[in-house]
């Protein structure tokens, strides 16, 4: 007798039957053929169960791929309908270093990396008993902000990618502050001028590059970021000629008008680029068209059919969908995304307004927080310092102390980003003493990157309105489970870990997933990767996180000023059990200054004398010093008197 699967006899019953003139894909597509009178009210109550039980079965065949290609690393992995990755493959590629403050990738060496990882993925794909054939779709996310120039003629890169991290546009990003209308570009794209963006990284490009500059007058010069350039060079370079963006990454240029989804041309000409230089286009996150298809290469005739940022696919891959909420991913860097719903919240607080995803022909926008040092401060202990070998072994290390033993790390390494977007800052280790041990600087920096999660959910609070019940939380280093603990205490809120950590992947994924009818809508994406998941509850009251709090703001004040010939402002003097002001951005957040384990107001010299000493002599010098001595005793008495004078 032959072995029939519960398929093969579903779909051999409903022929015989001749129900359908083909199966179907979604109710609207029944077509009666040969059925009685008296039996079509039973087949109409049967289709809609008919046919989701054939699509699930149909969809059961279906796999979506996904390129992740990172700061550090790229890598494709290749999901199933349970959101369930069964084959993947990842590979660390060159980073270029030419001097301090700047960071480069060679654009070859991004294209080369996926796919290499595309063919190794699919040969493991195909090893477990899969068929390439059965990969109907391919989504991607990527690293935001990083820029890449080329010949719009020849397709030929004109000089390496300037990484988002890169600072070296800061003396044009001055320049820029000071031009008209520079205060109102906010309004418009949602972020401020900073380092950060890809249109200062350009206008660098544009004043030190000569082959940037030539293409630039020739009227040949492209520009993209990396979601442009890999799309771009999949569908066979400028053969196809596929130059298109998603809202996510165009979000981040600071050409886009966040709510027309279109270059503004107010913006574009800020920048005196207008007309002059080829922009791509910019279509939905989610598309069956838009981004082409695979040229070359194992997954050749495979469509391009979804495209994010890597924060916001984070976003959708821990399926953040409703307003209020929210994920922070602990990458390279650090990034809080806030669901605000269809409409831009235009922050007031530090923080950026951005497009979280743009699906089924409407926008979606979130406030984001963004820290530069995550991960990457966790790899300047292991290759700078040579703490350990390996980058997990840094959990191990910091709990070798029960404690950071005083010690506060600002990881400043290219300025601090939201709320502060403190330029001038510089790494700084405030607290360090005899005591101090390698493990007390490992947890410092692992705190670094909680403390100023804190101060970003606290700015989203205000602009919101809203606080936020629970963080979902991703990425290598929300693997610590210290770390993770150390967050939940410090925001006072749970932290949810999912048991499957490729989120970043997952919402590209996603996006192509959509659009191949791999998953019709939100509702059947609810339950995926809910399952094991791992909460941290807060271990300690709110006045003590309040207190470490203050101690991280208080040193985040003093690592101003290290850039440049600027001395940083002196905190003002407050009155006893005053809160002392730390300055954020525009704004100012009073908290209270924690000195040796008692909340006491921050002080000020009552001389300012180091701007008149440089050419003293040691007379001077000594004299200047007794004369603020005297001064300091002085004002004690007169508090003593009045002490003594109240009671």
């Amino acid at each position: 007798m032959t072995a029939y699967s519960p398929r093969s006899l579903f779909l051999f019953l409903l022929h015989r039957a001749c129900v359908f003139t083909h199966f179907p894909t979604s109710p609207s597509r029944f077509c009666y053929r040969s059925i009685g009178k008296a039996a079509r009210g039973y087949h109409t109550a049967q289709a809609s169960r008919w046919s989701r039980d054939a699509l699930a079965m149909q969809q059961s065949d279906i796999f979506v791929g996904s390129i992740d290609q990172g700061t550090t690393s790229t890598r494709f992995l290749i999901f199933n309908r349970e959101g369930e990755p069964v084959a993947s493959h990842q590979m660390e590629f060159p980073q270029i270093y030419p001097k301090s403050g700047w960071h480069e990738h060679n654009p070859l060496d991004l294209v080369s990396s996926v796919e290499t990882c595309v063919e190794q993925a699919v040969k493991q794909f195909e090893s477990t008993g899969f068929s390439r054939v059965d990969i109907k779709a391919v989504g991607i996310t990527n690293q935001r902000e990083t820029t890449v120039v080329w010949d719009y003629e020849t397709g030929e890169p004109l000089c390496n990618a300037i990484v988002w991290t890169d600072t070296r546009s800061q003396a044009i990003v001055n320049e820029l502050k000071e031009k008209p209308g520079a205060s109102r570009l906010q309004q418009v794209c949602g972020l401020p001028l900073s380092t950060y963006s890809s249109s200062s990284k350009l206008l660098w490009m544009l004043a030190n590059v000569p082959r940037v500059k030539d293409a630039y007058e020739r009227g040949t010069l492209a520009f993209g970021t990396i979601d442009t350039w890999l799309v771009y060079c999949l569908n066979g370079g400028r053969q196809a000629n596929v130059f298109v963006s998603d809202p996510t990454n165009a979000s981040r240029t600071m050409f886009m008008n966040l709510e027309t989804l279109e270059y503004d041309n107010s913006l574009l000409d800020f920048f005196d680029i207008r007309g002059r230089v080829h922009l791509p286009k910019i279509v939905p996150s989610s598309d069956t068209k838009a981004y082409g298809v695979i040229s070359d290469g194992v997954l050749a005739g495979v469509p391009i059919m979804g495209c994010l940022g890597d924060q916001s696919s984070a976003l959708v891959g821990q399926k953040g969908f409703s307003p209020g909420m929210a994920k922070n991913t602990y990458g390279t860097g650090c990034f809080l995304l806030y669901n605000v719903g269809e409409k831009p919240v235009i922050s007031k607080h530090g923080l950026l307004a951005t497009v979280a995803y743009h699906f089924d022909g409407k926008p979606v926008y979130a406030l984001e927080g963004s820290i530069a040092v995550g991960g990457s401060g966790v790899k300047f202990l292991q290759n700078n310092l040579e703490f350990f070998k390996e980058s997990k072994e840094i959990n191990d290390l910091a709990l070798t102390v029960e404690d950071n033993g005083g010690c506060v790390f600002v990881t400043a390494f290219s300025g601090l980003f939201a709320p502060y977007w403190i330029d001038d800052a510089k790494g700084t280790i405030f607290g360090i003493t005899q005591y101090t041990k390698k493990g007390h600087i490992a947890r410092a920096t692992l705190e670094a990157t909680c403390f100023q999660t804190k101060a970003i959910l606290d700015a989203m609070e205000k602009d919101s309105g809203h606080a936020l019940s629970e963080l979902a939380v991703d990425g290598g280093m929300s693997n610590s489970d210290l770390a993770m603990q150390t967050q939940a205490d410090l925001i006072s809120i749970p932290v949810y870990r999912p048991k499957m950590r490729e989120t970043t992947a997952l919402g590209a994924a996603i996006a192509a997933g959509l659009a191949v009818g791999l998953w019709r809508n939100f509702a059947e994406l609810r339950d995926i990767n809910r399952s094991g998941g791992t909460v941290f509850e807060p271990r300690i009251g709110r006045q003590q996180s309040a207190e470490s709090f203050a101690l991280w703001e208080k040193a985040v004040n003093m690592s101003r000023g290290w850039v440049g010939n600027k001395v940083p402002p002196a905190v003002p003097e407050t009155k006893k059990d005053a809160p002392a002001a730390v300055q954020h951005s525009e704004n100012t957040q009073m908290v209270p200054a924690k000195v040796n384990s008692s909340i006491l107001p921050a002080k000020r010299p009552l001389v300012s004398i180091s701007s008149d000493l440089d050419d003293a002599d040691e007379d001077y010098l000594y004299l200047e010093l007794r004369r603020v001595e005297i001064l300091q005793r002085l004002k004690k008495l007169t508090k003593l008197k009045v002490t003594l004078l109240s009671t």
